[in-house]
Formats: C-alpha cells, structure tokens, sequence
C-alpha cells in the first residue's frame, strides 16, 4: 500500500494566502465574507448543539452561489438517525455541489442518535454513497480531550487506511494552537508513526488576547496558552489584538522535514473576518488581494 501524496513545500506563505476560513450556519457573515476574502475559498460551515440541517445546507448554497467552495461540518453526535444523515449528505451534494466535509465527533457528551464518534460515521457507508470526494478529519496537537495520544494517532492511522480502500482524499485539520512547538512535535508523532496524512494547519485569527482565552478554554487548548499570557502580561490589559505571526514564524523557521506534511491552513476567526481577511492579505501574494469594492 502506497502512502498518499503530501505537499512538501517551504513557501508557507503561498499555502497561506489560500487559507479556508469559517463561519457560522445561520448564514447571517455572507457580506462581510465577499469584503474580505476572494471567491474560490474554502468556506467550512460550523454545525453546533442545536443547529438545524437545513439552515447548513441554505448556507451551504449560498456560499456556492456566490462563489465559495461551501465545506460543511458533520457532528456525528448531532444526526439523530442515519436517514438523517443521508438526507443532509443528500441535500449538501445535490443543491450546493459539496464534495468536501470535515467530519467531527461534535461538542455534546450524549449523542442524539446512532452516531457516537466520527468512526460511526465512516462505518455507515454513506460518506462513499453519497460521493463525498475529500474528507477532513480532526487532529489535536495539544492532546484529544477523551483520547490517549496513542489511541488518536490509531485512529488517524485506520482513517489513512479507509482513505486509500474508498479511494477518497483523507486529510487532517488541526485545532488552533497559540504556538508552533506543540504543531511541529504532532506532526513528528505523525511521521514516527507513518501515517502520512496532508495537515491542514488552524491558526486563530487576530482577536484581543481576552476572545482568545475565551476561545482557548471552551477547546480544550493546553500548554500553549502561555504565549497570550504572556500578551497579557506584556501589555498590561486586553484590548490589543494578537494575531498568529508567532506560530507562523515558528512554522517557517522550521526544518523542512518537519513541515513536508503542511498542505494548507485554516482560520478561525474569533476576532471576525475583517480582522482575519486583512490579516491574511498583509501575509499573503499581492496577487491574492481582493479588490477594493467600487460600489
């Protein structure tokens, strides 16, 4: 069995300035999402307790329309039955054209139907059925709140295997973290263990170090916490923004073989997509820009 294909590259900052980007399902972020990011970006669409399929396949649609590539979650623990669950792959293939979903477990501890994890998910068959192409999974640099580190690494290894046999495009989107060490040291573990997986790397977007912390704790973020205390500590209250510029530099200060896996970054934008988009075009090629509106 062959390994798939990474994407060695050291110009990060290219891979950057295509960087996806999040926004909630109830739609409402559309205008200032077209202000701030070109069409063409990967857009995922998150699903929390409580939201309602339909309006992530509105939105789905929506972005699609205008110009977006629409990447919706699928909170396993969310589906209340596997009808359910085909009828929103159903409806996110058949009306906004989604080809690519990033799978999570989902934030509730009880599920609301048959699907307790993500590997419930895969074991329906309907990720394949309904033509799912490329698939996100979650990785967690900083440690996974209900797995050992062995056990998770197992489990990016049986979604690596899955991949191959079903022929789809398997990659892992890492939560945020507020320092590089913690990324380079998982992606280590990753290539000591074989499992060459593309890494789409989370980067918290520019937010005070205040949204951040709040941010931080409802993720379960651990060591790296440190560096926006250290903000705090420096600047004395928190009110300044604080950007990824120091994971980002540790990332590209790195040897190359311990970023070969990177294939691509993602932004949460917990200060908002203004903030982030004009973050990411200070970073990126001019020729990722986008225009200044006329209108």
């Amino acid at each position: 069995m062959t390994a798939p294909d990474l994407i060695p590259s050291r110009d990060l900052a290219t891979l950057l300035s295509s960087a996806s980007v999040e926004v909630s399902s109830r739609g409402h972020q559309l205008a200032e999402l077209r202000d701030h990011f070109v069409p063409g970006t990967d857009v995922t669409i998150t699903f929390l307790p409580g939201d309602n399929c339909r309006h992530n396949v509105e939105t789905a649609t929506a972005l699609r329309r205008a110009g977006y590539n629409p990447v919706p979650h699928i909170a396993a623990r969310e589906m209340v039955s596997r009808e359910a669950l085909d009828d929103f792959l159903a409806r996110l293939r058949g009306e906004a054209e989604v080809t690519r979903i990033l799978l999570i477990s989902g934030d509730t501890a009880l599920a609301r139907g048959p699907f307790k994890s993500s590997l419930d998910v895969r074991a329906s068959g309907l990720l394949e059925a309904r033509g799912i192409a490329r698939l996100s999974v979650a990785g967690h640099p900083e440690g996974h709140p209900y797995l050992e580190t062995a056990e998770a690494l197992d489990v990016l290894d049986a979604w690596r295997d899955w991949g191959h046999e079903r022929k789809i495009h398997v990659e892992v989107m890492t939560q945020f973290c507020f320092e590089s060490a913690p990324v380079l040291e998982w992606i280590g573990g990753l290539q000591a263990r074989g499992i060459q997986l593309p890494v789409i790397v989370g980067l918290a977007g520019p937010a005070t170090p205040a949204t951040l912390m709040k941010f931080a704790l409802r993720c379960g973020i651990g060591s790296s916490m440190r560096a926006v205390r250290s903000q705090i500590g420096r600047f004395g209250r928190l009110l300044i923004d604080t950007g990824p510029d120091e994971v980002m530099r540790g990332l590209q200060s790195a040897p190359e073989a311990a970023t070969a896996a990177i294939a691509g970054f993602h932004l949460f934008p917990f200060g908002g997509l203004r903030k982030s988009g004009e973050w990411l075009r200070g970073c990126g090629p001019r020729k990722h820009r986008v225009a200044p509106s006329i209108s």
